[in-house]
């Protein structure tokens, strides 16, 4: 491993979501958010277990920390002050924003300077868009998602790599996060052996709001593909690591919705949660 320490907390940043319904009034005053903390302390679990089995000689302490509700970010690094000596942040985005992601920074930084008994080195992971196993999880989730359909049909299918959409003022600012996206994309569908021609990538959930999202948007594509006799499609998610309201509505309901209006059959591919696969990547992001 590239750090000495050998008591290392690590914290799986996220939204967070409300528990129960007496959560979602003061949730709602934070974000509009995603059900999805109990799936990244899965991850969190899955993600000790396999360090401890490649790293013998450290003591690893995997946790959830959420940016908008319990467990808080500030909470679980107090909890864990006292066993550690060191603490490694992983936003759960593997594409990288500085404007987008400085939340989940200055979270860290103000919880450690909190910790006044104690004095902890701590470090962000950046984009990590391109690990190798993380491609590797989502070829795997495609190909899974292909061999639902019979071999017919499968050969036509028109797979549509997505990503959660945002103002374009906010993109024009940053345009190197969207790179990463698109780059995701690409490195996924030339693993999974799709030809250009079968893919493309584009944006959901955009907000109701009278300022310019990005495009192309999942819903404008639909009337495309009919257009075209397309019948079939396949959606995947690149930024999206978990279920959570972005997949289970937005994508499961939203999307299909979309999609059948126009006498498309759609699917999407399972969502990465506690894939081996994906928890190596997890695990390759701690150690680089």
């Amino acid at each position: 491993m590239s750090i000495k320490n050998k008591r290392i907390g690590v914290i799986l940043m996220t939204y967070g979501s409300p528990k129960t319904l007496a959560d979602i009034p003061q949730y709602l005053k934070n974000i509009h958010g995603s059900p999805l903390i109990h799936i990244t302390q899965e991850q969190a679990a899955a993600l000790q277990k396999e360090l401890h089995k490649q790293n013998n000689n450290y003591h690893f302490y995997v946790k959830a920390g959420m940016r908008f509700s319990q467990p808080f970010i500030a909470e679980v690094i107090q909890e864990i002050a006292d066993h550690i000596e060191y603490i490694i942040g992983i936003i759960m985005s593997p594409q990288y924003s500085p404007i987008i992601m400085s939340g989940y920074i200055h979270s860290v930084e103000n919880a450690v300077k909190m910790l006044h008994h104690k004095k902890i080195h701590y470090t962000i992971a950046k984009d990590w868009h391109m690990q190798l196993y993380f491609i590797q999880a989502l070829t795997e989730r495609v190909q899974e998602a292909l061999h639902r359909f019979p071999p017919d049909i499968r050969k036509h299918i028109s797979v549509l790599f997505s990503a959660h959409s945002m103002p374009k003022r906010v993109i024009d600012k940053d345009p190197d996060y969207i790179n990463q996206l698109k780059e995701t994309a690409a490195a996924v569908a030339q693993q999974a052996g799709l030809p250009t021609s079968r893919w493309m990538f584009c944006y959901q959930s955009a907000g109701h709001t009278p300022e310019e999202w990005l495009k192309p948007d999942f819903a404008d594509i639909m009337p495309q593909l009919n257009a075209k006799g397309q019948k079939h499609i396949l959606i995947a998610p690149v930024q999206f690591l978990s279920d959570h309201l972005e997949i289970l509505y937005d994508i499961d309901i939203a999307a299909r919705e979309q999609a059948e209006k126009y006498g498309i059959q759609f699917a999407r591919i399972t969502s990465l949660n506690i894939s081996p696969v994906f928890i190596k990547a997890l695990a390759a992001v701690v150690k680089n």
